[in-house]
Parts: C-alpha cells; structure tokens; sequence
C-alpha cells in the first residue's frame, strides 16, 4: 500500500483503543497450543462454521444486506442474533458498510474496504483507520434504514459485544478455559480473517465468470473458508442472487443451508441465478 494512501490528508488517526483490542484477541488465540484438547478444537468448529456460515454469510450477509431470501421475523431476529455473536460488528454497521461496498465498489472514497487502495487496506486496515461516514451510527444508519427503523436491531447493533460474555460463560461451565481460548479468541479470529480475505484475496487471486469493472474474482480456498462466499465475482455480478456458487464445482455451503430452510418452507421468495 503506497504512503500516500495512508496519509492524514484522506484518513482519520489511527484508532489505539481498535489496534489494542485485535491485538488481545489475537494474543490470547495464540495460547490456544496450551489449553490444547480435541473437543476444543472440535467446538472452535462447530461454532466458526455456526457464526461464520449462519450468522454472517446466511444471515447479515444474504438474508439483512441483500434480502436475497425472506424467513419469519422470529427465525430472522434468531439468525441476527447469531450472526452477531461473530463479534463482527452489530447488524446495521455491517449491512450498510457491505450496501457501501456494492453501490461503490469503483470509488475507493465510497467503498469502507475498497480493493483499489490495497490489499491490507481492504483485508483490515479499513477498521484502524475508521471514517466517521462508516463508523458513526447516525451517519452510517441511513444506508440501512430497514433495519434502524426496528428496535430490535437498534438494540443488537448498540449491545452486540455483551453477548459474548454469556457465550464465554456457558463455554467454561461446558469444558473449561480450553472451551474459552478456542470457542471465544481462535474461533474470533480466524473468522474474522476468513471474513476479512473476501474483502482481499478476491480481489487478487483467482477467475472470473463475468466481465465486471470491480475486479472481483472467484477464488476455490477463499470459498472453503467461508462457506461459499469465495465465489465473489459471481456475486458481485448479480448481488441479490441467495446462491454464490453457480457451477457445480463451486460448493457453496451456505446456500445448502438456505435450500433446507426453502425446502421446510422456512424460506421464501429465494432469488436464484437467472
């Protein structure tokens, strides 16, 4: 990423209080070869693929940001709630940071984590440096006006971060501090990079289906990680579409979960590819 890029003339000051909170997460993931224990390991992915794949991709992903699907507002709230306690933001921060993302994806100003200003700039340190339009609830809320409009999902997106003390909690009183390091701050982390590389690597790495301008691509590992949402370029190509992986090589475990809930009658209204 070039200096000026990151220079004070187009960014706010670096945010210490954000720099020191990933950098406890990351830390304390870091103990996890101490507290080591198959079942750890084995909750850390239950739950990356329950918050990850459910909660973000399913949910504030394709369900709140596109509307891609409809479910019961019960079913919803329970999906948000999930979704939430990836520790990724509360639900209107991130549907209208991703809204920014699509209807700017050519104007690096615009977009929270444009690629076009680089791959650490849009892999994170769009979170360090943070523009108050994107950051400040009264700015950013009006590209989510669904949502804020329901108090409900004000709630959530102000008190997301308490639900992780219930969560941790119920993790020692299941298995003790290694439930805690791998449920809690390897699951966090390696969500949040997961999450973080569709912002990045697919914009770098891998092919593309459809000739679009934003430089999106279709990356096969990138997809692995994150349950289907590596299939960029077919997304970015038609957004409100609820299936990201289109061939029948792309897997794209999210739209299974969301062709079982069409199946029980769950969903409705499922956009597919045209």
């Amino acid at each position: 990423m070039s200096s000026e890029s990151l220079s004070s003339r187009s960014n706010p000051p670096l945010n210490w209080g954000t720099v020191a909170f990933f950098a406890l997460i990351h830390a304390l993931a870091l103990l996890a070869p101490w507290f080591f224990s198959w079942s750890a390991l084995g909750t850390m992915l239950v739950l990356h693929w329950f918050f990850g794949s459910i909660g973000i991709c399913l949910g504030y992903h394709r369900l709140l940001s596109h509307r891609s699907f409809q479910v019961p507002k019960g079913l919803e709230y329970a999906i948000a709630l999930i979704g939430a306690l990836a520790l990724q933001g509360g639900p209107i921060f991130w549907v209208a940071g991703h809204r920014l993302h699509h209807a700017h994806t050519e104007d690096e100003e615009k977009d929270p984590y444009s690629a076009r200003r680089g791959f650490w700039w849009s892999h994170m340190l769009w979170i360090f440096y943070p523009h108050a339009e994107f950051f400040d609830y009264e700015q950013y809320k009006r590209f989510a006006p669904d949502l804020a409009r329901d108090p409900f999902y004000r709630w959530l997106n102000r008190y997301f971060v308490l639900l992780q003390f219930p969560l941790g909690l119920l993790l020692y009183m299941i298995g003790g501090w290694s439930f805690v390091i791998y449920g809690m701050f390897v699951r966090a982390v390696l969500l949040w990079h997961s999450t973080w590389f569709i912002n990045s690597v697919t914009h770098v790495w891998g092919y593309r289906s459809f000739d679009i301008p934003d430089g999106s691509r279709n990356l096969w590992w990138a997809a692995i990680l994150t349950y289907g949402e590596g299939w960029h370029n077919n997304h970015h190509a038609y957004p409100h579409v609820a299936k990201a992986g289109w061939r029948w090589w792309e897997i794209d475990v999210t739209w299974w979960a969301i062709w079982l809930l069409r199946q029980v009658g769950l969903a409705q209204k499922v956009i597919l590819p045209p």
